[in-house]
């Protein structure tokens, strides 16, 4: 008897989890991918000497990777090489006012003293909290699939949950701790990785502060690509097929079955189908409109995370006053926050965040050279056009260029840009976003879109628009969650005995 078949629509981080998860338990799995290579927004390109990562650049979470690979008898180290960087990375708060993030503990607690007498020790208690948290968070929860309440119906469980924070603003909980300004916008960092307004964010999410500070910032050598590239391997070690270039034009449903994964190059019977491309785009451009679970008025009342305006910038030389992670926070967050999340518009002083991966990693520009990734978080669904780009182009470079105190424009070499309609094009991303959903109180757990389709029995979601959410962690998880799934309900049936 032939194993159960799965089709993995899309190659990102959940997908391949998913992939490699399921074949490893004896089903047939085979990736369908739109693009000429794996990973999603996690590819890569090069050009004129230059590497440059397409998504992802921050490696936090480690234990995340550790444990994926664990469980297939795998370590990170066989498939590449993790360095901790130090510091962390930089915050630009304005002229020649630059503070690196160390990290060694008793540094940070020094640098927090400093900013704010008895900080030291506010933050040894937040971190005690937030350790907990993401014990209970990163552990527990976001292994649930999300599919029915009795999931946290453990007294252990309602009590952890109760304890975390849920239902308080993540914008309180760190102003219980801190008063300094500059503390509070380090606190408040990560959570634009969630996709919302501090006061809409659950303090759950403190979590965050602990694997920025506890567990530190990593990068693997070569780039965040080679992430992808071991977990390719792996999965091809499992016995998962990967075909590129398939772009999926629709999923055949009989009798609320999926049947086959219909690509402009082929079709691909399926016992199981998995999709790990944006789910909006499945739910309404692959599947009939009977099958659909979710209205368009659903969708349209989706608080989702931003997207961004980015740039890859091969530089002829080194630049100074440059780490390999920059945050620039030189202007208020308020405003344009608010021209995010609330009146989306393009930003009238947007902050910014610029990679320069040439700091630790020679192999990524030519000698004596550096690449940059230069990223703006924007709203999604804005009208992306030549002319906005060039626009901030220029208003972050000149930025740039008077914060760090040299000529940077005269020395690029290289140049892309890459926003809205770039998201849309190379990942059918729904309004553009980059991130996938917002992490509000209301989109979280149960209150996403479900990971098994309402109306299609075989039919199962992955990634960034289901839970546990964005993220590079979170999606690794998802695919593990949703495969998880699928095994309850289908055996793989070359296992079995006939």
């Amino acid at each position: 008897m032939a194993p159960t078949s799965v089709i993995v629509i899309g190659s990102g981080f959940s997908g391949l989890s998913a992939a490699t998860c399921l074949a490893d338990q004896g089903y047939a799995v085979t990736v369908l991918e739109k693009n000429s290579g794996p990973g999603g927004r996690a590819r890569k390109f090069s050009a004129e000497g230059y590497t440059f990562d397409m998504g992802p650049s921050w490696y936090w979470m480690p234990d995340v990777f550790d444990a994926y690979f664990q469980r297939f008898g795998k370590k990170t180290t066989d498939y590449y090489t993790l360095r901790r960087l130090d510091p962390s990375y930089t915050v630009v708060f304005g002229q020649n006012d630059f503070m690196p993030i160390p990290a060694a503990m008793p540094e940070i607690r020094r640098l927090f003293e400093r900013l704010e007498k008895g900080s030291a020790h506010q933050l040894d208690k937040f971190l005690e909290q937030a350790a907990y948290k993401y014990e209970v968070g990163i552990n527990q929860l976001v292994y649930k699939p999300g599919r029915s309440l009795t999931e946290f119906m453990s007294p252990r469980l309602l009590l952890d949950v109760l304890r975390m924070d849920v239902f308080q603003s993540i914008h309180k909980h760190i102003r219980k701790f801190f008063r300094n300004e500059k503390i509070i916008k380090l606190m408040e960092f990560p959570i634009l990785f969630l996709g919302a307004l501090p006061e809409n964010t659950p303090a759950l999410y403190s979590l965050m502060n602990y694997a920025d500070i506890s567990l530190g910032t990593w990068y693997p050598m070569g780039g965040m690509h080679k992430i992808v590239e071991g977990m390719v391997r792996l999965a091809e070690e499992k016995g998962v097929t990967f075909l590129y270039d398939q772009d999926v034009k629709a999923i055949d449903v009989e009798q609320g079955v999926a049947t086959q994964v219909v690509t402009a190059t082929g079709t691909f019977p399926a016992d199981v189908v998995v999709a790990s491309a944006d789910y909006h785009h499945v739910e309404k451009e692959l599947l009939p409109k009977a099958f659909q679970s979710y209205s368009d008025d659903y969708w349209e009342k989706r608080v989702m995370a931003p997207s961004s305006l980015l740039f890859y910038l091969g530089i002829n030389k080194r630049l100074k006053n440059l780490q390999h992670h920059n945050l620039f926070f030189d202007e208020d967050f308020g405003p344009h926050a608010h021209e995010i999340y609330t009146d989306p518009k393009w930003p009238t002083k947007p902050l910014f965040y610029v990679s320069a991966p040439s700091v630790t990693d020679a192999s990524v520009a030519p000698e004596g050279c550096e690449n940059l990734f230069v990223l703006i978080p924007v709203a999604p669904g804005l009208k992306d056009t030549p002319e906005v780009r060039e626009k901030y182009y220029t208003l972050v470079m000149d930025r740039l260029e008077k914060l760090t105190e040299q000529d940077v424009r005269g020395s690029v070499i290289y140049k892309r840009s890459y926003a809205h309609n770039d998201f849309i094009s190379d990942y059918n991303a729904f309004k553009g976003n980059a991130y996938g959903l917002a992490n509000t109180l209301m989109q979280t757990a149960l209150l996403k879109p479900s990971l098994k389709s309402r109306k299609v029995s075989n039919l199962f979601y992955t990634g960034q628009l289901t839970v546990p959410g964005p993220g590079v962690p979170p999606s690794l998880i998802s695919g593990q969650v949703v495969a998880k799934e699928i095994t309850k309900e289908y055996a793989p049936l070359a296992s079995l005995k006939v």
